[in-house]
């Protein structure tokens, strides 16, 4: 076995598995929400939870065909916190839907009007 300088043999470096989403903050919150929330494809966050009158981080998750997925409250609460942690440029007091397939982040009416008022 080949020597290095010091007189030790040189250690085995494993490689790391490089992940095509890690280039941006978007791209890997995008990724870790995916993980957390399999099969969801849009995640409608707001800083207001329906039925409550003071601000609470929630989020809402739908599927590919706009089917509801339930999140428990420590998922809806830690990625709702995420989202708006990620992007403290935005004025929350409307929803926002982040889609998880491109990392976009739009206003929540705009979605709800694209859709003909579903959802």
């Amino acid at each position: 076995m080949p020597k290095s300088r010091g007189g030790r043999a040189p250690a085995v470096q494993s490689a790391k598995a490089v992940e095509p989403t890690a280039g941006t903050h978007q791209h890997r919150l995008v990724a870790l929400i995916a993980d957390m929330v399999p099969g969801a494809r849009t995640l409608r966050v707001s800083q207001r939870e329906p039925g409550r009158s003071w601000p609470s981080p929630y989020a809402r998750a739908y599927d590919a065909q706009g089917q509801h997925i339930a999140l428990n409250r420590a998922q809806g609460m830690t990625v709702a916190r995420w989202v708006i942690r990620a992007h403290p440029e935005l004025i929350w007091d409307e929803a926002y839907d982040l889609d998880l397939t491109t990392g976009a982040l739009r206003p929540g009416a705009d979605a709800y009007a694209a859709t003909g008022g579903g959802r």
